[in-house]
């Protein structure tokens, strides 16, 4: 939330990359390189090649600005996306065995989850953040959102919806406690 930009921003950002202003890359870097490095870093496990990844990502949006469509979302889940399938790209590269596929398939899970929080309205992500990673359950998180219980449970169920589908991404995933300790909340 405090990284979000309004449609009006990623159209002009993407219209200063058009133009090669290296300072518009600098701003974008400074916003999203943590989300992009993040996201690369849940994939790799490697802190390493998470920041080969974060390079690589901003490289390809100075060279191809046009790449990212503002019709099709924002920047930052854009970003998060291209970041998602470089490190898978680069974890596919070095994979061998099966051993090493089902690491590429939870790897790819994980990272599908963080990018659908990722690019999920403020409000569902808000949501969540406050039910996993502050334990609140939902009427704790309606009274500190200023909304009612009902629209509480709407909000976390929406959310725990997209996110099951970072799930049926991967045929072998298993939901982690943390989002079945969720779902009985949202019930």
């Amino acid at each position: 939330m405090a990284h979000e930009t309004p449609p009006h921003w990623d159209r002009n950002m993407r219209e200063r990359l058009r133009r090669g202003e290296a300072a518009a890359l600098a701003e974008l870097y400074d916003r999203f390189a943590s989300l992009a490095y993040g996201m690369a870093r849940r994939v790799l496990d490697d802190d390493e090649a998470a920041g080969r990844v974060t390079r690589e990502v901003f490289g390809a949006i100075w060279e191809s600005p046009d790449d990212f469509d503002p019709r099709q979302g924002t920047m930052r889940a854009w970003i998060a996306g291209l970041a998602h399938r470089i490190a898978v790209a680069r974890l596919r590269d070095g994979a061998t065995g099966p051993a090493v596929s089902a690491q590429v398939r939870a790897a790819s899970t994980a990272a599908r989850a963080d990018y659908i929080v990722t690019a999920m309205p403020a409000p569902l992500r808000a949501a969540l953040e406050l039910t996993r990673f502050q334990r609140q359950d939902y009427r704790q998180m309606a009274e500190r959102l200023g909304i009612s219980e009902d629209e509480a449970r709407r909000r976390l169920r929406l959310g725990l919806q997209l996110l099951s589908s970072a799930a049926q991404y991967s045929s072998d995933a298993v939901p982690g406690a943390a989002s079945s300790e969720l779902r009985r909340e949202a019930g």
